[in-house]
């Protein structure tokens, strides 16, 4: 393998942050962080330090407003289908499959 993998988390969380129009602190405070480290902990998830677990990762997802699966897409184009997709009904989305499937 010639070429280095890149985390997309760190990017993404970065780019759902700022579209919510939150602070790293006021993000990690709303997810139940100490107001003294939440800035500081926010910040080594979007630096790519650390990696947060699935729950902490799904609650982040939950306030965001983004699916869990958002923070590992490698291209905007998948990260904003996949944006649409959540939004859809389940009902929907079979509609969708299946003409995509038909094509």
């Amino acid at each position: 393998m010639s070429e280095k993998q890149i985390n997309p988390l760190p990017h993404r969380l970065k780019q759902a942050r700022k579209a919510k129009g939150i602070s790293q602190k006021q993000l990690g405070i709303q997810l139940g962080m100490e107001p003294g480290t939440a800035s500081a902990r926010m910040n080594h998830y979007e630096k790519g330090k650390h990696t947060p677990d699935y729950a902490t990762l799904k609650a982040m997802a939950d306030e965001l407003g983004v699916p869990v699966a958002y923070f590992f897409c490698e291209s905007e184009s998948t990260a904003e289908l996949l944006c649409f997709l959540d939004k859809m009904t389940e009902e929907e989305r079979v509609v969708l499959v299946k003409q995509i499937k038909a094509d």
